[in-house]
C-alpha cells in the first residue's frame, strides 16, 4: 500500500475527508514532473501541483468550484512518474465526487445518464448500433484481402470480448476498422455485444462510483453470459 491509498476514504462522501491529508507539504518535492507530463497542464489555469497544494491548504471548496479541475484526463502519467507516489489523478477524481451532478461542465453528466439508460453514450438503440457496426464491416469486406470479413456480434465462447469506444461509432469509425482488420488478419476469435457495448466508463471520470460499478458490471455480465475469458478494452 503506497501513501496515496490513504487519501481516499470511499465510505465518506462529505468534504471533511480531505481535512487530514496524510502527506506533509514536504512529500511533494515540487519537482514539476507531474506538470511537465500532464497533457492539460497550463490550460485555463490547470496544474497538478496546484491541485496538491490546494488540498494541503484545505482549500477544497475552491477546488469544487474550479471548472478547470475537469480538464484532467485521468491518464495518470503524473502518478506513474511521481517520485513520492502521490496519486494525483485519484485525488482529482475524488474531488469530482463532491460536485453537484447537474453542474458538471460539458456533456459529461448527460453522457453518463445516456450510457446508463441506453448502454452507450450516443444513446443509440441496439438495432441502430448493430446496423452501424454491420455497415462498417461491409466497408471492410469491400476491400481487397478482406472479402470474407463480418463483424461477430454476441458470439458465445469467443476468445476476446471487444468493448466499443463511443466516439468511434459516430465520429471516427475508421479507427475501429483498423483494429478489426488486425483481429481478422490475426485470425483472432472475438466479438462485440449488441447491448451495453460501451467501453468508456464515464462514471469513473465523473467521480460517480455507483454508476462506474454499473458500467463495469455490464462488461462482467457479458463475459459470464457469453462465456468469454479475455477482455480487450481499447479505451
Amino acid at each position: 500500500m503506497n501513501k496515496s491509498s490513504k487519501i481516499i476514504d470511499p465510505g465518506r462522501s462529505d468534504r471533511l475527508r480531505f481535512a487530514a491529508w496524510p502527506h506533509s507539504p514536504d512529500d511533494c518535492l515540487a519537482c514539476g514532473l507531474c506538470s511537465s507530463l500532464c497533457p492539460a497542464s497550463g490550460i485555463d489555469g490547470f496544474d497538478p501541483r496546484k491541485v496538491l497544494r490546494m488540498v494541503e491548504l484545505g482549500r477544497i471548496e475552491e477546488l469544487v468550484e474550479a471548472r478547470w479541475l475537469w480538464l484532467c484526463t485521468m491518464c495518470s502519467k503524473c502518478v506513474v512518474y511521481c517520485p513520492m507516489q502521490i496519486n494525483i489523478s485519484d485525488i482529482v477524481r475524488s474531488i469530482r465526487t463532491l460536485w453537484d451532478r447537474e453542474k458538471i461542465p460539458g456533456d459529461l453528466h448527460t453522457g453518463l445518464v445516456r450510457a446508463l439508460k441506453t448502454g452507450n453514450v450516443n444513446a443509440l438503440s441496439s438495432q441502430e448500433f448493430v446496423s452501424r457496426m454491420q455497415a462498417i464491416a461491409d466497408e471492410i469486406a469491400a476491400e481487397p484481402g478482406f472479402e470474407g470479413f463480418t463483424v461477430p456480434i454476441d458470439k458465445e465462447g469467443a476468445n476476446l470480448l471487444l468493448t466499443v469506444h463511443n466516439k468511434l461509432v459516430l465520429r471516427f469509425p475508421q479507427d475501429m476498422k483498423h483494429l478489426w482488420k488486425v483481429l481478422y488478419l490475426a485470425n483472432e476469435d472475438w466479438t462485440i455485444t449488441s447491448e451495453n457495448p460501451e467501453g468508456s466508463n464515464w462514471g469513473y471520470f465523473n467521480g460517480d462510483d455507483p454508476a462506474a460499478k454499473i458500467l463495469v458490471g455490464r462488461i462482467v455480465d457479458h463475459m459470464k453470459n457469453l462465456k468469454i475469458k479475455n477482455l480487450l478494452w481499447p479505451e
